[in-house]
């Protein structure tokens, strides 16, 4: 048995903490914020209840997995409502709705987009073959070169499609510019462009189309609550309002966490489950680092960020269940946000009104939405104090104009989070909600190793680290690294 000190309480951390709890270990997940979750927390506004982040959830069964890892069942904690449809999409002149059924899907695309169908076969045909050999690269460790040589990763090489962008490898099924949009823009996923994106990431809208989009009862934050019970229930203990002001080390060895009331945690292993650039830039004394320094974290590449509301509105909604409007220019919205970083006066924006599926989120008659724009971080040096307002207008106008939405006159209550709200409020690096790129040179063995090269005796989880941002990926992140403090032979670091 060990006794691990967990930085953290977001779904990596949760999951680890879980897992590692179950197989006996005293475990101890501190955290800074009132509520579990991190970025999969909830937001409770008066009567509403709302996702902080995360809005739906794919591929279940690694949730499942986990909670199988853990001696537990995660339909006894967690009720999964499957979307149909997933989501609709708005452009300009058409709109499509999309469904997992192949059989809906084609007749959808056969009257909107007619002679495309093939395309959207080939597409999920060729995709599930790629999907197949990616995932035991996403499944496993990639802490050495050699990793890059062994068999799972030469299968995988072919797939990686080098050389192209998302929409390049999208550009090879259909035609029309709105189709590749509608298979490409969860690249947003990951704070990315499209056309920057690696192609190997086709897996992303593919595996909504595979395994389907799903919405717990209550909200995504039900994931983070259900963790959070086992790990109660195998004894762990979780520390809320107890953030950790640095790490406790003995030269480059981590030996616990000083928390911010100046108490100490000794541990005989450390996980951060913090937002791994602002961790490190914040939670180890300066020039302790060398490759994760202060300096260098500054050079990395950072995903985009995104601009909230959270809004409980004195009236039902009529609009689906997900609704992603695209702005008129997608590809120029797209590079004012990751390349001249600045605010577009057409943004694309994303509505999630959960009561069309999920009552429990709002009194009856009234709706929780939640409304997505995404925008510049904040290397981008907005002034959000000046901004806010101002975007905020902005957005609803659109709203209103392109979905027929208008809700200013019927608000309750509402909560806006800036790029510079997720810095200061929830301690993300330049606000990059997805955390680091996921460019090529940003994965695998060049993301931090789940078990942190510069420091003994710590780990990581989370988007920060391999194999990357989203949901699905942070869990698996969570279960390599779980696994691998568990091993008893210690693995030569190279």
């Amino acid at each position: 048995m060990k006794t691990i000190a967990i930085v953290g309480a977001g779904p990596g951390g949760l999951a680890s903490a879980m897992m590692l709890a179950a197989q006996g270990n005293d475990v101890h997940v501190f955290e800074k914020q009132h509520v579990f979750g991190g970025r999969n927390a909830k937001l409770k506004l008066g009567d509403y209840e709302f996702d902080v982040g995360p809005t739906f959830f794919s591929m279940p069964h690694i949730l499942e997995e986990i909670f199988e890892a853990s001696g537990r069942k995660l339909e006894d904690y967690v009720s999964l409502r499957e979307l149909d449809p997933m989501y609709h999409l708005k452009f300009e002149d058409q709109n499509l709705t999309m469904y997992r059924d192949p059989s809906k899907m084609k007749k959808e695309l056969s009257e909107h987009f007619p002679g495309s169908e093939q395309g959207y076969e080939r597409f999920m045909a060729e995709t599930r073959k790629r999907m197949a050999a990616l995932m035991p690269m996403l499944q496993n460790r990639h802490h050495r070169l050699i990793d890059y040589v062994r068999p799972r990763t030469l299968k995988a090489l072919p797939q990686l499609a080098l050389g192209k962008s998302l929409y390049d490898v999208l550009s090879q099924y259909f035609s029309d510019e709105r189709l590749k949009l509608a298979f490409t823009f969860q690249a947003k996923y990951l704070g990315m462009s499209p056309w920057e994106c690696p192609g190997a990431f086709s897996i992303l809208s593919f595996m909504e189309h595979e395994y389907g989009v799903y919405h717990p009862i209550g909200g995504v934050n039900q994931i983070s609550k259900a963790m959070a019970e086992v790990v109660e229930e195998y004894g762990g203990r979780i520390h809320l309002n107890k953030g950790v002001n640095e790490l406790i080390l003995n030269g480059s060895s981590v030996e616990g966490v000083e928390l911010q009331d100046g108490s100490r945690f000794y541990a005989d292993e450390v996980i951060m489950n913090a937002d791994f650039a602002q961790a490190m830039s914040t939670l180890v004394k300066p020039q302790t680092l060398k490759k994760y320094s202060k300096e260098n974290l500054s050079k990395r590449k950072y995903s985009c960020s995104t601009f909230m509301m959270y809004i409980g509105v004195n009236k039902e909604v009529d609009l689906p269940h997900h609704t992603i409007i695209f702005s008129q220019d997608y590809k120029q919205n797209v590079e004012e946000i990751t390349k001249t970083k600045e605010l577009s006066q057409d943004p694309s924006i994303y509505v999630h009104n959960a009561c069309k599926t999920d009552p429990t989120l709002a009194p009856e008659g009234k709706s929780a939405l939640y409304i997505l724009a995404p925008v510049p971080n904040n290397f981008s040096e907005i002034d959000w104090d000046q901004k806010k307002l101002e975007y905020r207008k902005l957005i609803l106008e659109q709203l209103e104009e392109k979905a027929g939405l208008s809700i200013e006159e019927d608000i309750e209550v509402e909560k806006i989070l800036t790029p510079k709200g997720w810095e200061l409020d929830h301690d993300v690096y330049q606000g990059a909600t997805f955390n680091f790129g996921h460019q090529l040179s940003q994965m695998m063995y060049f993301r931090p190793h789940n078990r942190f090269e510069e420091l003994s005796n710590c780990w990581i989880v989370g988007g920060g680290t391999h194999p990357g941002s989203g949901l699905p990926t942070i869990l698996e992140s969570a279960r390599i690294t779980s696994n691998w403090l568990m091993e008893n032979k210690e693995v030569k670091r190279v």
